[in-house]
């Protein structure tokens, strides 16, 4: 009788994620029809198929959705188990560079690269920050072995074509930064009608990085200032001189003088996500980083 493989899984995961088993073959490194045998022993092991086609692509049905959640888990269990059994025979050792944005850098990456350091402390890392774009050149050619990059509406739809990527949940959405004495300063979470006066920090440079402006879904801002560094904002958010908007990913690293607000905003609001990427022979360097990340991402969606 058919059963589930990791195999299978992560191939129904892929299809998912991209959308199409031609897309998926193709991050894989598979045959299209090697994709498609692995989708349908998936289905046969349980019993209900996984995926509708339409027009633009494949879809996940009801089942579909059930097991790809369930898959997630099981193979960060799976990955993890075999980190700690490799760990057992041979700790990890060497080099292992890592790229970051701005915003990953200031708190989710250095944490990650504790978390590994304790497990694997002959693992040297080095960080390098630097706008996704660049990540990606450098990871293409060697010079980082994994990738902390921003995507999503309003950069660039960058070619992800024979690497990893795998998104980072942290639970934790957009908010605003304003100052420690600021009328809304004394609540948690603001609606978004409130922020429709105040005068805006924003990004600035062309790097494809993740620059952002006023609240999105405010007609006609008043923007105050550009900068195109996190410190100068924040630094401007805390000398009184308008607020900021600021991902929760990095809420915990303002500095003294300011706090981050949630906000309540019925309006879709810019979605940006943060994902890694490693090539898909990922060395045992970069899947113990990869794990660290899952890990410490895991401990911020729990606590948000």
């Amino acid at each position: 009788m058919p059963e589930l493989t990791l195999t299978g899984l992560r191939v129904a995961l892929e299809v998912a994620r991209r959308g199409s088993f031609t897309a998926a073959a193709e991050a894989l490194g598979y045959t299209q029809s090697a994709v498609s045998r692995q989708i349908i022993a998936t289905e046969t092991a349980v019993g209900a198929p996984l995926f509708e086609r339409h027009a633009r692509g494949v879809r996940a049905t009801l089942s579909g959705e059930v097991l790809l959640r369930h898959a997630r888990r099981m193979i960060a269990h799976a990955e993890a188990a075999e980190l700690e059994i490799a760990g057992l025979r041979d700790r990890l050792a060497g080099r292992l560079a890592v790229g970051a944005y701005p915003t990953a850098a200031a708190a989710l990456v250095p944490r990650a690269i504790a978390r590994l350091h304790t497990a694997h402390p002959a693992l040297s890392v080095s960080l390098w920050e630097a706008g996704s774009p660049a990540q990606l050149r450098r990871l293409r050619a060697g010079r980082i072995e994994m990738a902390v990059v921003a995507i999503g509406e309003g950069l660039p739809d960058y070619d992800f074509t024979g690497l990893r990527v795998e998104v980072v949940r942290t639970g934790a959405g957009m908010g605003v930064a304003v100052h420690t004495a600021h009328p809304l300063a004394s609540r948690d979470e603001v609606h978004v009608d409130d922020l429709a006066q105040e005068a805006w920090i924003v990004g600035a440079g062309g790097d494809g990085g993740p620059q952002f402006g006023a609240w999105p879904t405010i007609e006609a801002p008043r923007v105050a200032y550009e900068a195109r560094g996190w410190q100068t904002r924040l630094g401007l958010v805390a000398a009184g001189l308008g607020v900021s908007v600021m991902p929760g990913l990095a809420a915990d690293t303002v500095p003294q003088g300011v706090k981050w607000l949630r906000v309540d905003d019925p309006a879709p609001v810019l979605k940006r996500e943060t994902v890694m990427v490693t090539a898909v022979d990922a060395s045992a360097g970069a899947r113990a980083m990869l794990q660290a990340m899952r890990d410490e991402a895991t401990e911020r969606e729990s606590s948000a």
